[in-house]
């Protein structure tokens, strides 16, 4: 791979690259044979690209990183280099941006149910902005930290998403949120904005209209009641790897920022997280064991393959997001004539549970032999744990640019 030695590279140094990176070179530079542990492979580069695009196409609004999306230290200084500012949802996320030495009011305390030690350390380090929903949240605050700034967040979920999280979080904004908000006056707390989350993985698009309207009339609300309204937070969930659909969704969103908010003394923004990480990162998986499932006659039904990776590592997303993994195997393939067969990939562990993904189409490989799984950034590592004595894989980063 041009751009660097061929010598093993140590967790957490980032190797410079000048073209794309050659996955069966980091194969062999890294001596993956010789290991039973997966690899992620991460693309810095990436990064900067995704923000580019996000500046091109959305460029009336501020991303604030999900910090919970993926925590990667390097994820972090990268994207706040290049001036992205971050949504924290825990003391611990706070800490981690803060300790990188982001300054405060590049901050977002996102959740709307806060812990009280949580809401005292982000007092403590000057962390002002804070999305509320309830009463409760509300008079927490007013006890523990009433100097906050309140974003109140309303529900307006898509009707076809991948995750909703109206069940959860925000408050119906015809009667609660004008509740919430005179709660706030009569306590002297300060309300500066309005928040939603249409859903992650949307494919009702004008669901982002809806929410944008309601929230222009809430603002209308808070005005009248004597606020600064001067934040609104569109929230996340945002693709990040169908550049398509992001493209549709920034054409609608600013369509209706221009009508619903057309003057610029707004500060618009949103907290987009896989959109980000999702194509930075591949997994290199090997297979340690194998296994084929025949009919009674002999005829094969299936080979079943046994990774060193799982959902309870960095394939969580499965589980928990209903993520589809994309395979790509090193077989070499001309002209079509590699012949496929059914194929089910299962994890380390001894659970059934186990699953990585069944029905898909592959060569005959064998033991030793590698799978490539791109699109991986976005909820995996954070999600993973060591069930069944079974270590997360070591990650390794590439970057484009000079040092």
């Amino acid at each position: 791979m041009k751009g660097h030695s061929h010598a093993n590279v140590l967790e957490n140094k980032i190797v410079l690259y000048e073209t794309q990176i050659n996955l069966k070179q980091v194969i062999a530079d890294q001596n993956l044979h010789a290991m039973d542990e997966s690899l992620m492979v991460c693309n810095l580069n990436e990064l900067r690209l995704k923000y580019q695009k996000w500046i091109q196409l959305l460029p009336r609004v501020k991303p604030y990183y999900a910090v919970k999306c993926n925590d990667d230290p390097h994820v972090l200084k990268t994207l706040a280099k290049l001036g992205t500012n971050f949504d924290c949802a825990s003391k611990k996320e706070i800490s981690k941006v803060l300790n990188l030495g982001i300054k405060a009011d590049r901050i977002i305390f996102a959740h709307p149910c806060k812990m009280i030690s949580h809401v005292e350390y982000a007092k403590s380090k000057g962390v002002t902005t804070s999305t509320v929903d309830s009463e409760c949240e509300i008079f927490k605050l007013h006890r523990f930290y009433p100097q906050s700034n309140l974003v109140i967040r309303i529900r307006c979920d898509g009707s076809d998403v991948v995750l909703s999280f109206g069940e959860k979080y925000g408050c119906d904004s015809e009667k609660l949120a004008y509740n919430l908000m005179t709660l706030a006056r009569i306590l002297k707390m300060n309300v500066i904005g309005i928040s939603f989350h249409v859903g992650t993985g949307c494919n009702d698009l004008q669901a982002y209209k809806r929410a944008i309207a309601k929230a222009q009339r809430l603002f209308d609300v808070g005005f009248k009641l004597g606020f600064n309204m001067k934040m609104l937070d569109i929230g996340g969930g945002f693709p990040g790897n169908d550049d398509k659909k992001f493209k549709n969704i920034c054409e609608i969103i600013n369509t209706s920022l221009k009508r619903y908010f057309p003057q610029n003394n707004v500060n618009i923004i949103a907290e987009p997280g896989r959109y980000f990480v999702t194509s930075a990162y591949t997994l290199l998986c090997k297979i340690h064991s194998k296994k084929e499932a025949r009919l009674p006659n002999g005829k094969l039904l299936l080979k079943q393959y046994y990774l060193n990776d799982g959902v309870y590592g960095s394939f969580n997303n499965v589980l928990t997001e209903h993520f589809k993994p994309v395979v790509q195997h090193f077989v070499n393939e001309r002209h079509a004539e590699v012949p496929k067969f059914n194929s089910l990939l299962w994890g380390p562990t001894c659970d059934a549970l186990d699953k990585i993904a069944e029905n898909v189409h592959l060569p005959d490989l064998k033991c030793g032999e590698f799978l490539a799984f791109p699109n991986m950034g976005a909820y995996s590592l954070p999600l993973g744990c060591r069930f069944n004595g079974f270590n997360l894989p070591k990650t390794i980063y590439y970057d484009k640019a000079t040092q």
